[in-house]
């Protein structure tokens, strides 16, 4: 039995006015395997109106992950943790399950220009914005510039006051630019303001105890330290370049 023509236009006008997309979309086909299956009206109700949830929820984790600002799509089921095995896999599954979000615990991730820092970083962010959680991910030396800017333009408060509404943040590259006295404060301002209150993601090249090299005021530094590392999930991605033996590695395949 199919659907009257004159009906399915009704259903598809009362569809697109409502945004019902993934109903507009799915309910002539099952409505005829209903049908062909015997379902009660409910039960065909009850799987065009999970279709189209299914469809919602979709588009907004599209929606999170682009907003997110992501250097590049990447996952965690994407890193290669054969490749890196100084990379603990568990404890990133573990972290990518967003416990650490809950408790507002920081995770940073430390080591050498190529061993996968920003690849986990992104794939924890990938895995927030699935989980429906406000995510950003920027540079540290970009967060700086953003907020001297807002400096510039009396707009200090309100541009704090955004950075605070997101569920997790993801800083890059700490440590890989020097910053002067007003980007350390500024700095030290976003991070925390999210102590014990938000999640947040650091990664850095610099081992803590070369902090000072980047963050000129001793005591500012290590009260960031302080801030930073406390309760914080510290993993060590090593000094071995995982994209450079990854390089390597395709080359001989040729």
């Amino acid at each position: 039995m199919k659907v009257n023509t004159l009906d399915q236009a009704s259903v598809r006008q009362y569809g697109k006015a409502l945004r019902l997309p993934a109903v507009v979309g799915n309910f002539a086909t099952l409505a005829e395997q209903a049908v062909k299956e015997n379902q009660t009206h409910v039960r065909y109700l009850e799987a065009l109106l999970a279709l189209e949830c299914e469809e919602r929820d979709r588009h907004a984790i599209a929606n999170r992950i682009r907003d997110a600002q992501l250097p590049r799509l990447k996952t965690i089921e994407e890193f290669a943790f054969a490749q890196a095995p100084r990379v603990p896999a568990a404890k990133i599954r573990e972290l990518a399950e967003g416990g650490y979000i809950e408790r507002s615990e920081p995770v940073i991730f430390i080591g050498d220009c190529g061993t996968g820092k920003t690849h986990l970083a992104t794939g924890l962010c990938v895995a927030a914005c699935r989980q429906k959680r406000r995510v950003r991910f920027i540079t540290a030396a970009a967060l700086v510039n953003e907020l001297v800017d807002a400096k510039q333009n009396g707009q200090v408060k309100r541009m704090m006051a955004r950075w605070a509404k997101y569920d997790l943040i993801a800083l890059d590259e700490v440590g890989y630019v020097p910053l002067a006295d007003i980007g350390a404060e500024f700095l030290f301002q976003v991070i925390s303001d999210r102590a014990e209150r938000a999640a947040l993601i650091v990664t850095t090249n610099l081992p803590f105890s070369e902090w000072t090299t980047v963050f000129p005021n001793p005591r500012l530094c290590q009260a960031l330290l302080d801030c930073i590392t406390d309760r914080a999930h510290i993993i060590d991605t090593g000094s071995e370049s995982y994209r450079f033996r990854r390089t390597i590695e395709s080359r001989r395949g040729r």
